[in-house]
């Protein structure tokens, strides 16, 4: 890269540039918020000839998304392999002072406009007072002169105000005319150096994402690809799925495994633009294919559920190179791989390590081989008691639910199947969790918490409807309504792994309910796990928050 260069620039050529589409918005860029009070003083400023601040531009002939109709008018696109300007620092200034001087009308977000064309110059005010004006209402008309008339007005319209305000108008159009803006110009630098200089100058913002820095870099418009309108499509397809929230670092990460079998930062930033683009669409379906195996083989029917973000780009390495769902002993290895990592925490940190060393094992399990494991899994009834304390975010107590979700639970009133969706489940006290033995019952029983608000205690429900009859009361009471209303009662508290004769549950015997509900949820486990000589009955530990770090 060489060093910047300074250089400034006349009003009208730095107008002329931005019309011609030389000067650009790159799209890691925040979204245009000067108000017009703020940009009246920008101009204000010029005219006065106060200093405005040095505009950093990118000089390349690479070609990003871009915000192409700044202010709403429409740019041309640059020939192609000339130099771009891209702003890196100025962009709202730089917007305000081509909406002030082009009298633009911009549209906000909230629906709202500003006219920047009612921008005015005070031919009254002195050089200490404000010059540019917005409200020029009980004014003498010709006290007053439009900035846009100021600058473009023809010699009928300016000969029209009074002879003593002739000077001023000839000077301060002069003034806006000659002024110099400053401007640094970053030269032969990639993207990753523009991206790190616009992040290092906008220190008190927020710093660019891996994604919008990717959205830049991958941007074609010959070939019609937007990164960020491709994720989005992306999502909306998986909305009908339930799995719309799979973030944007996800499909990142599984691209870049697709392509190098690596998915860090370094090497994501370091990906071919053209091998990206050749890559999406197979590699967005090798991820659909991916969530559809964990929806129909796993019986997960929502990504909140899913232990890890992480596990999709495993499964869709997979089929990417495998296009048919496996059967037979690949699918059993693929099983035990799943259970493994969302039992053990295994992307609770150095996620995108470990991603790149489980490449290998699923190249292991497409070669139809028994991958070996660095890290132990215990699946004991010890184990899942001591590992149990119920808190929704944990990868642990997610492979749990996905146990009792692959069971389909069933309403306890009528047997119909429980509505399991991501926005309850976005937190522990969710319309769909629901303590078997209600807290408030075991409190009155001075049962230990840990005991209480347990994994092996919840259940999957409906809604809150159950939870309102059930409140405080011991399950023998409410489940005899239920057992009333609902004629397959005895099948529908199987589907929650819960056996009303041998469970204690009519006797409200929670030690005995606690006992078996264990026993079950371990069973369940021992058919998903192929035990390695690795594998030791000790206790796993698991940090009650390990999923921050994902």
């Amino acid at each position: 890269m060489k060093l910047p260069d300074p250089q400034s620039s006349s009003f009208s050529a730095l107008i002329s540039d931005i019309e011609k589409g030389l000067i650009k918005i790159p799209q890691f860029q925040r979204d245009f918020v000067w108000e017009l009070t703020k940009s009246a003083n920008l101009i204000d400023s010029i005219i006065k000839g106060y200093p405005i601040g040095t505009f950093i531009f990118w000089k390349t002939r690479e070609r990003l998304r871009s915000v192409r109709n700044i202010g709403g008018v429409e740019l041309p696109e640059p020939v192609a392999g000339d130099f771009v300007y891209f702003v890196l620092d100025g962009q709202q200034r730089l917007t305000s002072l081509f909406a002030s001087l082009k009298g633009i009308t911009i549209q906000r977000e909230n629906g709202n406009e500003d006219d920047y064309s009612r921008m005015y110059v005070d031919l009254e005010a002195a050089e200490d007072e404000q010059i540019v004006i917005l409200d020029v209402e009980n004014r003498d008309e010709k006290s007053y002169i439009r900035l846009m008339d100021l600058l473009y007005g023809g010699l009928t319209l300016l000969a029209s105000y009074p002879v003593k305000h002739h000077p001023k108008i000839d000077e301060y159009r002069k003034r806006i005319e000659s002024y110099l803006f400053s401007i640094i110009s970053l030269k032969e630098a990639t993207l990753d150096v523009a991206t790190e200089v616009f992040t290092r100058i906008n220190v008190g913002g927020k710093p660019l994402t891996l994604f919008e820095i990717m959205v830049a870099k991958t941007f074609d418009a010959d070939r019609n690809f937007d990164l960020s309108e491709k994720f989005q499509e992306l999502i909306e397809r998986l909305r009908p799925l339930n799995y719309e929230t799979i973030s944007d670092a996800t499909v990142l990460q599984c691209i870049s495994i697709f392509i190098k079998k690596d998915c860090t930062r370094k090497e994501i930033l370091k990906l071919n633009k053209s091998e990206f683009i050749d890559t999406w669409e197979k590699g967005v379906s090798a991820i659909e294919s991916a969530i559809e195996y964990f929806i129909s083989y796993y019986r997960i029917p929502v990504s909140q559920l899913l232990p890890y973000n992480a596990l999709i780009v495993p499964f869709a390495y997979f089929f990417y190179y495998n296009i048919d769902k496996p059967t037979g002993i690949k699918q059993k290895y693929l099983q035990d791989y799943f259970w493994r990592c969302a039992l053990s925490g295994r992307f609770s940190s150095s996620v995108e390590a470990k991603l790149g060393q489980d490449v290998k094992r699923i190249d292991a399990i497409l070669n139809n081989e028994l991958p070996k494991y660095d890290w132990s899994i215990d699946i004991s009834e010890e184990s899942i008691t001591n590992n149990g304390w119920f808190s929704a975010g944990r990868s642990y107590i997610k492979a749990i639910l996905c146990i009792y979700a692959y069971q389909q639970p069933k309403s306890f009133n009528d047997g119909s199947l429980v509505n399991i969706s991501n926005y309850w489940l976005k937190q522990a006290n969710s319309k769909n969790y629901h303590h078997f033995f209600p807290k408030a019952y075991l409190a009155k029983q001075n049962e230990d918490y840990f005991y209480v608000n347990h994994i092996a205690n919840i259940t999957i429900v409906d809604d809150f409807l159950n939870k309102r009859e059930i409140g405080a009361k011991s399950p023998a009471s409410y489940m005899k309504k239920f057992i009333k209303q609902n004629d397959d009662i005895e099948a529908t508290m199987k589907s929650h792994l819960i056996n009303l004769e041998d469970f204690g549950v009519l006797d409200n015997d929670y030690d005995k309910f606690f006992e078996k509900r264990i026993n079950a949820i371990h069973k369940e486990l021992k058919k998903r796990i192929i035990h390695q000589d690795s594998d030791e009955q000790t206790e796993v530990s698991l940090p009650s928050n390990e999923d921050a770090a994902e």
